[in-house]
């Protein structure tokens, strides 16, 4: 006798049985939707044809006065149709294109083009806005793939990425070149850093120099964000002559991070506007000058004479500072000395603004999400940030006597 045996469905393939993310999480809403656009895109196609040749499909032309045809109306004639895919934020549709050509006045015919549905098309604008947010937003061209999938069907490869990518591109050479001549900018912010990104397929590290601006509202607008191949007075120099050739007004406030190349540059461009050098840029230098077992006391006196609620108890206290580490170790007390009395221009301002005014931590918290965003891609972050603290206060004039440097 012969035995049937039959498998189990458990015992089926795995690739047939099992199921997505998302695959079960069906929405009669869209469903509907997605399954009637498709005649909603070729019926708006079809009244754009019948618009432009004067008649519906299978008409006739429109009679003369006299009441006989007249071919006068007949601008040209349909011929077919053809099928194009369309991929937007409805998913990936197939549509019938209606095909016509239209009757020029030397005699000879053309394609009629619908302006609805351009030539070469393939995605909506609404589309390309979607894929190139979800990548700046932080993610790379395959793992975008994933993350539109259930809204495009797996339509979008990183080769599409790519190409949605490179249109950007043009918008961001606009950014670039735009105009700051009605922008009331009174502050800057300058600061450089180092990225790691693929050029070429190889991971390599490039400079890029950041400027940050504050309006007299407080309100932070990132200026520019320049690759010019390292730090140098060179390379500062573009960047400050591009932001004056743009119109940007002359600051009356600039915060650095120290860097000599800037320096120079701004001495030649913005000669005399006061400057802030960073200190939270300089407590790494004084701890760069010692041996890590003194790390902890040097912050704890830095900090303290930083930190001071008054002018006159930031002075004491740098002075008290400069005799400490010149016995106990020179090289510290060095440090602090080269950085002059930049190290204290905050204190010129009104002390509601010295918080923001004494380092170059806003256009770090740039450099953060700046480099969040381009392990896997180079890319911008947003500009949109909050005001700086004492910004009621920014039209406040500085106080013309610097900080006494007597040791």
């Amino acid at each position: 006798m012969k035995s049937v045996t039959t498998k189990s469905e458990s015992s089926q393939p795995q690739n047939e049985t099992a199921v997505h993310l998302f695959d079960n999480w069906i929405d009669p809403i869209e469903t509907e939707i997605r399954g009637r656009i498709r005649g909603f895109i070729e019926e708006l196609i079809r009244e754009e044809l019948d618009a432009t040749l004067a008649r519906p499909r299978y008409g006739r032309p429109a009679k003369s006065i006299e009441g006989a045809d007249s071919a006068a109306g007949v601008v040209g004639h349909r011929h077919g149709s053809r099928t194009r895919t369309l991929m937007g934020t409805f998913g990936k549709v197939a549509i019938n294109v209606p095909r016509a050509r239209l009757q020029a006045s030397d005699g000879k015919t053309t394609e009629w083009r619908s302006s609805a549905m351009r030539a070469y098309q393939r995605r909506t604008l609404a589309a390309d806005a979607l894929i190139a947010s979800a990548y700046l937003a932080g993610t790379n061209t395959r793992r975008v793939r994933r993350a539109l999938a259930a809204l495009f069907g797996g339509a979008v490869g990183k080769d599409t990425v790519s190409r949605v990518w490179r249109k950007v591109k043009t918008d961001w050479d606009a950014w670039n070149a735009r105009s700051l001549a009605e922008e009331p900018i009174v502050r800057l912010i300058l600061d450089g850093t180092v990225v790691r990104v693929r050029l070429d397929r190889r991971a390599t590290s490039i400079s890029l120099l950041v400027v940050l601006g504050v309006r007299e509202d407080g309100q932070k607008l990132l200026l520019a964000v320049k690759s010019m191949g390292g730090e140098s007075t060179e390379a500062w120099r573009a960047v400050l002559d591009d932001l004056v050739g743009r119109g940007l007004q002359r600051p009356q406030f600039l915060i650095v991070d120290g860097a000599a190349g800037l320096d120079k540059a701004i001495a030649a461009v913005w000669g005399g506007v006061p400057v802030q050098r960073c200190t939270v840029h300089k407590h790494r230098n004084l701890l760069a000058h010692a041996p890590e077992r003194l790390h902890e006391e040097i912050t704890a006196d830095y900090t303290d004479m930083i930190y001071a609620a008054t002018r006159d108890a930031i002075e004491a206290r740098r002075k008290a500072f400069i005799r400490k580490w010149r016995l106990k170790h020179r090289a510290v007390a060095d440090s602090l000395e080269e950085a002059g009395d930049r190290l204290f221009t905050f204190t010129r301002l009104p002390p509601s603004q010295w918080r923001s005014a004494r380092t170059t931590n806003a256009i770090e918290r740039l450099h953060e999400e700046f480099k969040r965003r381009i392990k896997t891609q180079t890319v911008l972050p947003s500009a949109n940030m909050r005001k700086v603290d004492g910004w009621q206060t920014l039209a406040t004039k500085l106080i013309d006597q610097p900080i006494d440097l007597a040791a």
